[in-house]
């Protein structure tokens, strides 16, 4: 599960608009997020504007100081049935979420380690993801987001992070030629054919402890 990460930073986002589409940088400032923070994310409802999201789906009937924080990732498994997801998986509201790293616990040495994990180029790349808006809401939760993710055990890379013992689990990366094929989705098997583990050999991982002041 993915509870921090550094969205992709202004200059790269023209790289991962979808298709012919040419999406002005976004007005707002943001930097490395965690659950309740805001962030850039591209909606199918809007797919011509970056739009300033809460990292944690937050629905119409919640509390957004409480929901988000247990909300930031999705289980593609039980996203159709989940009350936080279930109405945003059933409308389709498919969401692109700029990345350019994101960071995950590692127990090899015996204790939690933070890793950072990107593309070996370097490059940025999308995540994919389910999108809210609480319509009498002007606050941060008034578009909020969610990261899909699916079962990682036996995946060379994701299976190294997590609890020894517990299920291992990976964001979506989604290849640049899905990107249309995601926000366009019209079916849940179409949506569900994208949901796929990554090429290992695209991504690298490496440790990164984040600094003690910066330790929530």
């Amino acid at each position: 599960m993915c509870a921090d990460y550094n969205p992709a930073r202004k200059p790269y986002l023209e790289r991962l608009a979808p298709g012919r589409h040419v999406i002005q940088p976004p007005p707002f400032g943001y930097g490395e997020t965690f659950p309740g923070g805001v962030a850039p994310f591209l909606a199918n409802a809007l797919p011509n504007e970056w739009l300033p999201g809460m990292f944690g789906l937050v629905p119409h009937w919640a509390d957004p100081r409480k929901l988000a924080r247990m909300t930031y990732n999705a289980r593609s498994e039980t996203v159709a049935e989940k009350p936080s997801f279930r109405n945003a998986w059933r409308r389709r509201q498919f969401a692109l979420i700029p990345v350019e790293s994101f960071f995950e616990p590692c127990y090899e040495s015996g204790h939690a380690v933070r890793w950072r994990i990107e593309r070996s180029d370097r490059a940025p790349f999308a995540l994919a993801g389910l999108w809210e808006r609480r319509t009498g809401d002007e606050g941060p939760a008034h578009w909020s987001f969610s990261m899909l993710t699916i079962n990682a055990d036996a995946h060379p890379l994701m299976r190294r992070f997590h609890k020894p013992g517990d299920e291992k689990r990976s964001v979506v990366v989604l290849d640049p030629a899905d990107y249309e094929a995601w926000l366009g989705a019209r079916s849940e098997a179409e949506a569900r054919s994208l949901l796929l583990p990554f090429d290992p050999d695209e991504m690298v991982a490496n440790e990164d402890p984040r600094p003690a002041r910066q330790r929530r």
